[in-house]
């Protein structure tokens, strides 16, 4: 207790809670999410040929929460765009990523070093998000639980959510890629997040919004920066998942990847279904080989 009193971690909390998102947070999230952008398959390309069409993706990266947050709360989606100095901010990281000679911005923003530090300050922006989300949604529905975890979840990861609609902008098409069926951390995280902050906004978690917001953002940190660090695109909560599931789901983990890889789990036979489709296709050749013979015989 007494080192605790010492490190006053109340008050650092308290403190860390409002510390100002804009410009230098805010700007940290912008340049992470276009990076993520310009990953994407064709994304340069499409900077050259519709630059239009490559500003409203990264715009879509840099407010996709805010927009699908307001399409929850049934909110005008224009007011995601109300703030001058926000969309300026991202148009200018835009057209650096994109459009800087040499591309000597993009360049020093992915020296890992210092990517690692934007990755970090990125998710200090999407707890906050989060916890704004969730304290926003319980102004308009103050017993609407599963309102306010959804518009959490959108707020930490509604540019993953859209990923298909941005898809639709850059002339891409991959329903298969949908964020709900392959979930990443970041993803994930947002959910457990907003279920967390959602028990603490209706006094069902006895903590502090602060102290959350403050132990929340270190776990968000460490696990996204040595994610990154790593190269890795595993999530921290497959282990405990892989216990869960089969317990509460009847099915081990990983049973999805599986069923990809073997479609005919679906028509109920396992691994039986894929000895009996090999006789089929053996007497196929072999109906195909004896019509061979007969044409020849009658040649």
């Amino acid at each position: 207790m007494d080192l605790l009193s010492a490190l006053s971690l109340g008050e650092l909390a308290l403190s860390f809670s409002r510390v100002p998102l804009f410009p230098v947070f805010d700007l940290s999230y912008f340049i992470v999410s276009i990076l993520y952008l310009k990953y994407e398959p064709g994304a340069v390309e499409l900077s050259r040929r519709h630059p239009m069409a490559s500003w409203l993706c990264a715009m879509l990266h840099c407010f996709g929460s805010y927009i699908l947050a307001d399409l929850l709360l049934g909110e005008p989606l224009i007011d995601s765009f109300g703030n001058n100095s926000s969309i300026l901010l991202a148009s200018a990281v835009w057209y650096l990523v994109f459009f800087c000679p040499l591309d000597l911005f993009y360049k020093c923003v992915c020296f890992l070093p210092v990517k690692l530090i934007f990755v970090a300050m990125k998710e200090v922006v999407r707890v906050r998000k989060i916890a704004v989300g969730i304290h926003h949604a319980h102004h308009h529905y103050h017993h609407g639980w599963f309102v306010m975890i959804a518009t959490g979840w959108v707020k930490g990861s509604g540019v993953a959510l859209m990923s298909n609609f941005e898809q639709l902008l850059r002339g891409v098409w991959k329903p298969e890629t949908n964020e709900i069926l392959h979930m990443s951390f970041p993803t994930k995280a947002s959910l457990y997040g907003a279920v967390l902050f959602t028990l603490q906004q209706t006094r069902w978690l006895p903590l502090s919004k602060a102290s959350l917001i403050f132990v929340f953002t270190l776990f968000m940190v460490s696990c996204k920066v040595f994610l990154t660090a790593t190269h890795s695109h595993s999530s921290p909560f497959d282990v405990l998942e892989g216990y869960v599931c089969p317990v509460l789901f009847g099915m081990a983990w990983g049973g999805d990847h599986h069923h990809d890889n073997h479609g005919g789990s679906l028509s109920g036979g396992g691994p039986s279904s894929a000895h009996s489709a090999l006789p089929t296709k053996s007497k196929e050749e072999l109906s195909e080989g004896s019509r061979k013979k007969k044409t020849k015989k009658t040649d």
